[in-house]
């Protein structure tokens, strides 16, 4: 019961702050458009500005993700997850405010900030917490629980944002996100894998507490940032590991190509409006949340993340659009039985890294092929033609999850071999 008592706070923190961002989704198009192009259902130069952003927020969510999530092992996971729960209410507030041409850019341009820490990181932060508090076992479940909560939020703002007027589309979202932050940091409890090994708090001044009449030891600015060969040296500790941030790359490139491009395809070839994006969102929305929330947490258990990911991955191949099964909780729920305890921020953040440096390069081949086949230049009359190139991608995750075999969680390796040297050493002081 504490267990669920806490990560019920988790849950309602997750909730609100993807409540906030997809209450924006459906609208964001037009705003954009508008902005840009006014008049217009076709604008090259708001296509190539989207893909430009997300390659910019994907080099920077590079960088931040993976320091934020080894920070996280260190200072704990609250304290870390209050930065981009904060960072992420400016750029709202800016549309909440005003949606001309000025302000859209000052919104362009602090959103491309905020996103390199907040776009990778919550999420990282959120299944690090959940992996503190679950057991191996049962981490399937609970990560598959969290994106059912991530998948009824997407749901719930989507609704809100079909009858909401434009302008108070963005002050629900600023609301919302507001809200999170301050929930999460009255009610959320500090989480570490292991408690004593919690260095001075990050928002907490003051001089540090003596044991034992010795100041404790200051963390060394080269062990707080993960280097590239740390990077590396993680994806080769285990090879499951590796092949589920293979599976994470591609299918992280797929979807790189339908924000950067899916979008304006609709407008472009369909017309579509805030209303009808909300419409389809929806569609996607409330079978994924009823798949996630009811479906997979019971049958994770029985089948395994692995066929479940296959599952999840197939169906993205036969239609992009459809998102019943979410590949993301299986592919960080093997993961992270590959790792110690004191190193689940860490490697969420690798993963995360790996999605991000997908989503910079998707915009810079989905984007132009988005624009390219949209306009009267194209080659050949295909405007779907960078759809069928992002199920390609899928595709190719789908055929590297059905590669991955998984071996032992590493921590039931570790407890086996421990237990293994125990009885070794009892034999040898027996004779």
């Amino acid at each position: 019961m504490e267990k669920l008592r806490v990560l019920g706070h988790l849950f309602v923190t997750i909730f609100l702050y993807f409540f906030g961002s997809s209450t924006v989704a459906p609208a964001i198009t037009d705003v954009t458009m508008t902005a840009l192009c006014p008049g217009r259902d076709e604008c090259s130069f708001a296509i190539y500005l989207t893909g430009f952003q997300q390659a910019i927020t994907g080099l920077g969510m590079v960088v931040m993700t993976p320091v934020i999530g080894n920070l996280s092992d260190k200072y704990g996971r609250k304290s870390l997850l209050t930065l981009p729960l904060t960072l992420n209410i400016i750029p709202l507030v800016i549309l909440a405010y005003n949606r001309t041409t000025n302000f859209f850019y000052a919104y362009y341009v602090m959103k491309t900030l905020t996103a390199m820490v907040c776009e990778g990181s919550t999420n990282c932060l959120a299944l690090a917490y959940v992996a503190d508090h679950i057991s191996d076992q049962g981490r399937a479940s609970a990560f598959g629980i969290m994106s059912g909560v991530v998948s009824a939020a997407f749901v719930c703002g989507t609704l809100a944002s079909r009858f909401l007027p434009t302008a108070s589309t963005f002050q629900v979202a600023a609301l919302a996100s507001m809200t999170a932050a301050v929930y999460m940091r009255v009610f959320l409890e500090e989480s570490l894998p292991h408690e004593d090994s919690l260095r001075q708090p990050i928002l907490k001044g003051g001089p540090d507490i003596e044991k034992n009449g010795e100041a404790p030891k200051r963390t060394q600015v080269s062990k707080t940032f993960p280097t590239m060969k740390d990077l590396i040296s993680l994806l080769k500790s285990s090879k499951t590991f590796s092949e589920a941030a293979t599976v994470s790359f591609f299918n992280s490139l797929a979807e790189g190509g339908f924000q950067a491009s899916l979008m304006y395809f609709l407008k472009a070839r369909f017309h579509f409006n805030k209303d009808q994006f909300a419409d389809l969102m929806l569609i996607l929305g409330v079978a994924g949340a009823i798949s996630q929330l009811l479906f997979l947490p019971l049958l994770a258990p029985i089948v395994g993340e692995t066929k479940l990911l296959c599952i999840g991955l197939f169906v993205g191949c036969i239609n992009t659009f459809v998102y019943s099964i979410s590949w993301s909780a299986w592919v960080r729920s093997i993961a992270s039985k590959q790792v110690g305890s004191d190193e689940q921020g860490k490697a969420q953040g690798c993963l995360s890294g790996i999605s991000s440096l997908a989503s910079i390069i998707s915009p810079f081949i989905f984007s132009p092929l988005t624009a390219l086949f949209l306009s009267e230049r194209a080659p050949f009359y295909f405007p779907g033609f960078s759809i069928m190139c992002i199920g390609l991608a899928m595709t190719i995750a789908f055929i590297q999850g059905t590669m991955i075999k998984t071996v032992p969680p590493l921590s039931s390796q570790t407890t086996n071999n421990n237990s293994s040297s125990s009885s070794s050493s009892s034999s040898v002081e027996d004779q």
